[in-house]
């Protein structure tokens, strides 16, 4: 990998198996990496020391990866930042795209799909999104409105008064027209894309 000796990555997670394992993925791949437990030392060693990309997991002692990435868009706005979320942090990993984080994550972490998107948002690039192939009827808006509000399909369920498998089905309904596979490409999409008809009936 070309140039990547001098890229410099900061990574916050309090789990040490997670930090050794993927710290090592990364420096395998030509990287210098700096791991930290604590979002706090982090935000000291930012301030003084160059870092070309940030990456932290949502869950954190002390203060969370959300407010550790909005702290980090005050210091240095230009900085990338990688999110690491497991599946049941789906809201959460709305809220990262909203605040300014590049790209999330999902839990158990892929080797080729993480180093993917490492290179991705190094290069400064963001993964291609699909706009809409298909006309979304108005209730397909009205929940991926809400998926895009980070409720889950329990919640959507009981706002619009149906069964959460009906609200299950509705959604595979949505990712087909808008030519994704799950959940989380389907998070992505709607909060990267922000797609038009979403900001338009707030």
């Amino acid at each position: 990998m070309a140039n990547n000796t001098k890229q410099h990555i900061f990574l916050v997670d309090d789990e040490p198996e997670v930090q050794k394992v993927v710290g090592r993925t990364l420096e395998q791949a030509g990287f210098k990496v700096s791991c930290f437990s604590r979002a706090s030392d982090c935000l000291e060693q930012l301030r003084s020391r160059p870092c070309d990309l940030l990456i932290t997991d949502v869950k954190l002692p002390e203060i969370d990866g959300i407010e550790l990435l909005t702290k980090v868009k005050c210091i240095i706005p230009s900085l990338p930042v990688l999110v690491i979320t497991g599946y049941g942090d789906i809201p959460m990993a709305v809220k990262a795209l909203k605040v300014g984080a590049s790209d999330f994550i999902e839990k158990p972490l892929s080797r080729q799909s993480f180093l993917s998107t490492v290179e991705f948002t190094l290069k400064g690039n963001t993964r291609p999104h699909l706009l809409v192939n298909k006309v979304l009827t108005k209730t397909e808006m009205e929940i991926l409105r809400l998926i895009h509000d980070g409720k889950s399909n329990s919640e959507i369920a009981g706002l619009r008064n149906r069964s959460v498998r009906t609200i299950e089905e509705q959604r595979h309904h949505i990712m087909h027209k808008l030519g994704v596979d799950n959940l989380v490409d389907l998070v992505k999409q709607v909060a990267v894309v922000r797609l038009p008809e979403l900001l338009d009936n707030r």
